[in-house]
């Protein structure tokens, strides 16, 4: 039996994103994004809770989400989680989640009013960076954080 590791997130970022270069040139971008949900309690109020994701995007589609995502920008997010181990400062072993995007489409107009975008050969941009992902290889040195 095979298995699926495949995420699907729609958001908001929560800033604008980071695009770093790893030793090799290979582009490596970076930003969170937020997602709610809104449901009713058990006594009828309105209740809502957000998460935070922190995605990572490589090659040529981190060049296309750093220079169209901005903060606050709806957008679409497909991709796969991997999970980080790591030791804070006081030694006591953490685990973060990062989602590998490998899809992305702008969601909110680039104007800001609401309006439908038009389509754009970078709104369709689809991530074909696996040669450039360092989550790929054996060796994950060249990730620049």
């Amino acid at each position: 039996m095979s298995s699926v590791n495949k995420v699907i997130l729609i958001g908001r970022l929560g800033k604008d994103p980071e695009v770093k270069f790893t030793a090799s040139g290979n582009p490596v971008c970076t930003f969170s994004l937020a997602t709610n949900e809104k449901w009713k309690d058990h006594a009828g109020n309105d209740s809502q809770s957000t998460e935070w994701h922190s995605i990572v995007v490589f090659g040529k589609l981190a060049t296309v989400c750093g220079d169209y995502l901005t903060k606050g920008k709806l957008c679409y997010i497909e991709g796969s989680i991997r999970r980080n181990k790591y030791e804070d400062r006081n030694g006591n072993e953490r685990t973060s989640y990062t989602i590998v995007a490998r899809q992305m489409q702008m969601l909110s107009s680039s104007n800001g009013n609401g309006t439908r975008p038009r389509e754009s050969k970078a709104a369709q941009a689809s991530g074909q960076c696996d040669e450039n992902n360092p989550f790929n290889q054996d060796d994950a040195s060249e990730i620049p954080f």
